[in-house]
């Protein structure tokens, strides 16, 4: 199981280098990888297949990503057969039992009266 999650993992991560190389060549304004080639103009015929090439491998790349991230969280997320059914309860311990005085036959204190003030 963990060699299907690492190759999960790494296929990810070379799809994932993939997208950002191709959101990398793409131009917001629509020039990007087809004015390399083709010229500024989008009226030729160039132009328009590497933006639709780059719009398409965006959002094949960025599907196929989602779809291994849930592919390895099912597959990893299933618990173990060996785990316990149930967990034990920590123990609680009684408290110390307290010991009786040493002897019955002691005398108790005895009080000195305060002498009264002068």
């Amino acid at each position: 199981m963990d060699t299907i999650f690492t190759l999960l993992m790494v296929l990810i991560m070379i799809a994932s280098v993939l997208l950002v190389i191709v959101v990398m060549a793409q131009n917001p304004k629509g020039g990007g990888l087809s004015s390399t080639f083709g010229g500024a103009s989008s009226a030729q015929f160039g132009v328009q297949r590497t933006n639709d090439f780059m719009e398409k491998a965006t959002w094949t790349l960025g599907g196929t990503i989602i779809v291994l991230i849930l592919i390895s969280v099912v597959i990893t997320g299933k618990p173990s057969q060996a785990a316990p059914a149930q967990q034990q309860p920590a123990k609680k311990e009684a408290p110390a039992k307290q010991s009786a005085p040493a002897s019955s036959t002691t005398t108790a204190p005895v009080s000195t009266p305060a002498a009264p003030a002068k």
